[in-house]
C-alpha cells in the first residue's frame, strides 16, 4: 500500500541540528569573546534531550515545551563549560533551535514526495518551533505536528497515533521517515510504515546510528533518494 502521508522526524533527519546549534553558539560566544569546544557544547545540549523528555514522559515533570527544557538544560551546562558570561542569553540561545540548516537534499525532496503525498512534521518539537525552523529552512509541509499537541513526546504512541488520526487515515496508510531506528521501531509497533533516512554526519562523522538495524520498508540515503525509490515502485505496480 502506498502511503497516503510521511510523517518526518526533523531534529537530524530533516534538518542539521548539530552543525547549526554549534555555529550558532560560536558566533554567541565570539561576541563575548570566548572561546570554546562548540561542538562538545552542542553535543552535550543535544544529550539532555532525551533525559529530559523522559523526564515528562514518566511524569517527573510536568508538561512542558521543548523551549522550557532546552533552557533548562543549557543553563546548567554553561558554567561546566566557563561559560557564565552565556548565563544571561539563555532565552536567546534556545532560539538557535528554531533556525536550523536543512540537509542539501531536504527541501528538493519533500517538495517532490508533497506532489502525490502528504508530507508533514512529527518532531518532539513544539508547533512555534516547528513553523519557525520551517519558514526558516524554507520548507513547506501539508500540517504541522508538535508534541504540544498531544502533550507527548515520542515515543509514546500519542504522538504517532494522535498524528494519523488528525489526517483521517489508519496507521498502515501512513509512513514515518527517520534517521533514528528507534524512532521507526516505535512507528512500526503501532502500525505505521517505515523509512530509514541515512544520516552519516548527523554527529560529525559517521558511526553505527547511520545504519539500519531492520528490515524497514524504505532504506534511503537522503529524501531525494526515498522520493527516487517511492516513484519507481509507483512506476512499476
Amino acid at each position: 500500500m502506498r502511503a497516503r502521508a510521511i510523517l518526518f522526524d526533523v531534529f537530524g533527519t530533516v534538518v542539521d541540528w548539530r552543525g547549526s546549534v554549534a555555529a550558532a553558539l560560536a558566533a554567541t560566544g565570539a561576541r563575548h569573546g570566548l572561546v570554546a569546544d562548540w561542538s562538545a557544547l552542542a553535543d552535550a545540549w543535544r544529550g539532555q534531550y532525551a533525559p529530559s523528555m523522559n523526564a515528562v514522559r514518566q511524569g517527573r515533570r510536568p508538561w512542558a515545551i521543548l523551549d522550557d527544557l532546552h533552557r533548562d538544560a543549557i543553563v546548567n551546562l554553561l558554567p561546566q563549560f566557563g561559560l557564565q558570561a552565556m548565563v544571561a542569553e539563555a532565552d536567546t540561545l534556545v532560539k538557535i533551535w528554531h533556525h536550523l540548516t536543512p540537509w542539501p537534499d531536504s527541501v528538493a525532496g519533500l517538495r517532490r514526495l508533497r506532489q502525490n503525498t502528504v508530507v508533514a512534521p512529527l518532531s518532539n518539537g513544539h508547533v512555534a518551533l516547528q513553523i519557525a525552523l520551517a519558514r526558516y529552512a524554507g520548507i513547506e509541509w501539508d500540517m504541522v505536528f508538535g508534541a504540544d499537541i498531544y502533550r507527548h513526546y515520542k515515543p509514546d504512541s500519542e504522538t504517532y497515533l494522535g498524528a494519523t488520526a488528525l489526517l483521517g487515515l489508519a496507521p498502515g496508510q501512513v509512513m514515518l521517515a527517520a534517521a533514528h531506528n528507534e524512532d521507526l521501531a516505535a512507528a512500526r509497533a503501532l502500525g505505521l510504515q517505515t523509512a530509514f533516512i541515512s544520516r552519516p554526519m548527523e554527529f560529525g562523522s559517521p558511526d553505527h546510528r547511520a545504519v539500519p538495524s531492520s528490515d524497514w520498508d524504505y532504506v534511503a540515503t537522503s529524501i531525494e533518494d526515498l522520493a527516487d525509490q517511492m516513484q519507481d515502485k509507483t512506476a512499476t505496480a
